[in-house]
């Protein structure tokens, strides 16, 4: 059976949803000796997915380590990389960093974003606190050729297709993945994917549903979940791709 090894796993949006799901298939796949970093704004829904996680798995088996963060601002970042580094442990096999923090924003026509403090916010959080995330810890954890180091952002396939009122939600999308591009292109020793997870039974898939007016069928997170751990398992894609739920 692959395993992603002795690893150092981060998690951000971790408390529910998608990241939640994540977090429970990164924990059967981490060996002896790993860690679990999760990341989100509700601190007590963290610790509920710790405790869920520790009915199946032993603590001496996985260290699970919750971070109660805003990464929209400096402090929530600079928090989650001292955490990082001072759980850190030696004799990695892998780091795997899930970028999946995010949000909708407000879907509205292109000429009803004029306050720019408005727009600055909501690519604070969905752009630039994942390029400071992953800078911070990449210094946490250096690069070097013994040491398997895979980023993934979580992406949308409207990263590659406007859809009119989206203006906020398909640039960060598109700016995060060109962002994420660069790295796979600047850093041989780190194998980055863009993963847009499909159509799933969220809260944000329900909010989008509600302002759009367009309804069609959710899948549960856990089946997009396991296709992007045998993704990053099989790890035969090439460093920078961008893959859709459908195409694998």
């Amino acid at each position: 059976m692959l395993t992603l090894g002795r690893g150092f796993c981060i998690i951000t949006g971790a408390s529910k949803g998608f990241g939640r799901s994540l977090a429970h298939e990164v924990s059967h796949l981490l060996e002896p000796g790993s860690v679990l970093l999760l990341v989100a704004r509700s601190g007590s829904l963290l610790e509920e997915l710790k405790e869920e996680i520790y009915s199946f798995t032993d603590k001496q088996q996985l260290a699970v380590h919750c971070v109660t963060a805003d990464l929209s601002t400096r402090e929530g970042v600079t928090e989650t990389v001292r955490v990082a580094k001072q759980e850190a442990v030696t004799e990695l096999d892998h780091v795997l960093l899930i970028n999946n923090a995010g949000s909708l924003g407000n879907i509205s026509t292109f000429g009803s974003f004029t306050d720019i403090e408005k727009v600055n916010s909501y690519l604070t959080f969905n752009v630039s606190s994942a390029l400071a995330l992953t800078a911070g810890l990449l210094q946490v954890f250096p690069c070097r050729a013994d040491l398997r180091w895979s980023v993934v952002n979580i992406s949308s396939i409207f990263a590659l297709k406007a859809l009119p009122s989206w203006v906020l939600y398909c640039t960060a999308k598109a700016a995060r993945m060109m962002m994420f591009s660069v790295l796979a292109e600047e850093e041989p020793n780190v194998k980055v994917l863009s993963y847009s997870p499909g159509p799933m039974d969220t809260e944000m898939q329900e909010d989008i549903q509600r302002q759009s007016g367009i309804a069609y069928s959710l899948f549960p997170c856990h089946v997009s979940a396991a296709k992007l751990m045998k993704l990053i398992l099989d790890n035969d894609f090439p460093s920078g791709k961008h893959l859709d739920f459908f195409e694998v």
